[in-house]
């Protein structure tokens, strides 16, 4: 401590000191020189006593000081948020420095930019031999995978590709992207975070006796309104298990995916809540919510989806009172044969409320270790399920009835 007092001590006698106290370590100053005229007195009194009268007074108690702002101004706070970056609203890449500041990033961006065309130019080279060339099909094989990894090489330390991919402006069907936004899902924490939620709550075994997804999907639901403002409705991303409200649920959630493969691939989409009371067995069951079976997905298509017209309607989640949550298990699930549709009835409302998860799984050959996505979150009771079974549920009831009919 006593050296660093030591060093701080050459550094304070630097210090400007303020205009109306003695600076610190000024005791010992000489005073500045007398005038060595009288005229040059007279004149330096002069000074003294003008630039004493253009002193601004200090303003009087209760006067407001606008430090700096005309009265009247509109003074807006400066906007600090980022702009919103999407495909729709796109923007460009700039250089944090400007060419000549700082010669050690230009010379980088030479090297990046080097490599780069080297690599492509062998990608290039690649590509010439499978076009002209008759190959066996191990050495084609090997040749496409090696044109693979080059493509992604060759652009994938490149500034502009690396900002796009971080700011949501990938482009999924080029493989340096699909690379970039996968390696990001799989290292960053989202994966990890979801299978995190999905063990932790016992989704697998309750749902799934095994999972292992292979692409990201996200959902999005309405904020919560404000009584106090009117404002428009906002949608705000759900991390995997936190708890929603049954009011932000009350309309399907908008669905998101990252699909890391080109070719066109079915899956089937559900909905189901393992935490449904069965109050004749004193036990749970599954009840679906949600079902869209034959859903084409491949690296364009992003989203978003809302299946407003499904396959097996939507209904909203209701948690039962007294129970401590309700889990809602969100799953794409890859089809057997990914080229072929399923032909999947649609369950009658018995069917919905007993719904077993593992004998559908059986039934169509769906097998969750091998692929597929999913998402959930959960909800307990509040008084927006009253009218969720007063304006939903009963007409969905009586529309049932009709139909059995």
């Amino acid at each position: 401590m006593l050296s660093l007092r030591r060093a701080r001590a050459p550094i304070n006698a630097l210090r400007r000191g303020n205009a109306t106290l003695p600076a610190v370590g000024g005791e010992g100053a000489p005073a500045p020189p007398a005038p060595d005229t009288p005229e040059l007195a007279e004149a330096q009194t002069a000074a003294t006593s003008e630039g004493s009268q253009s002193t601004p007074s200090p303003p009087a108690e209760g006067e407001r000081k606008t430090q700096g702002r005309t009265k009247g101004q509109n003074n807006r706070p400066f906007q600090t948020r980022r702009p919103f970056i999407t495909l729709d609203r796109p923007r460009q890449w700039n250089r944090p420095l400007a060419p000549g500041v700082l010669p050690a990033y230009d010379e980088a961006l030479r090297v990046i930019k080097r490599d780069s065309e080297e690599i492509k130019k062998e990608a290039r080279e690649v590509e010439r031999v499978l076009m002209e060339g008759q190959l066996e099909e191990e050495k084609r094989r090997a040749l496409e995978k090696k044109l693979g990894i080059l493509r992604v090489q060759g652009e994938v330390n490149l500034p502009e590709v690396r900002w796009k991919a971080r700011n949501g402006m990938a482009d999924l069907n080029q493989p340096v992207y699909r690379h970039l936004v996968e390696q990001r899902w799989r290292s960053e924490g989202a994966l990890d975070l979801l299978m995190e939620r999905i063990h932790q709550m016992h989704v697998v075994p309750d749902v799934l006796p095994d999972f292992h997804p292979s692409f990201d999907m996200r959902i999005t639901v309405p904020d919560l309104p404000d009584k106090a403002k009117k404002s428009k409705v906002k949608h705000h991303g759900v991390e995997p298990g936190v708890f929603l409200s049954p009011k932000q649920t009350r309309r399907p959630p908008v669905i998101y995916t990252s699909v890391f493969h080109t070719d066109p691939r079915y899956y089937t989409m559900i909905l189901v809540d393992p935490d449904y009371p069965d109050a004749e067995n004193h036990t749970y069951k599954t009840y679906l919510h949600w079902m869209q079976p034959n859903i084409q997905l491949s690296a364009s298509s992003t989203g978003p989806f809302t299946f407003e017209d499904s396959h097996t309607p939507y209904i909203p989640p209701h948690p039962q009172k007294g129970i401590r949550y309700h889990r809602y298990v969100l799953l794409l699930l890859p089809h057997p044969n990914p080229t072929e549709k399923l032909n999947v009835p649609v369950p009658t409302t018995e069917e919905r409320a007993d719904f077993d998860s593992r004998a559908f799984l059986e039934t169509y050959g769906f097998d969750p270790s091998k692929g597929g996505a999913a998402h959930m979150w959960r909800e307990v009771w509040d008084e927006e399920v009253s009218r969720i079974y007063a304006e939903v549920l009963s007409k969905w009831m009586v529309c049932s009835l009709v139909v059995d009919v």
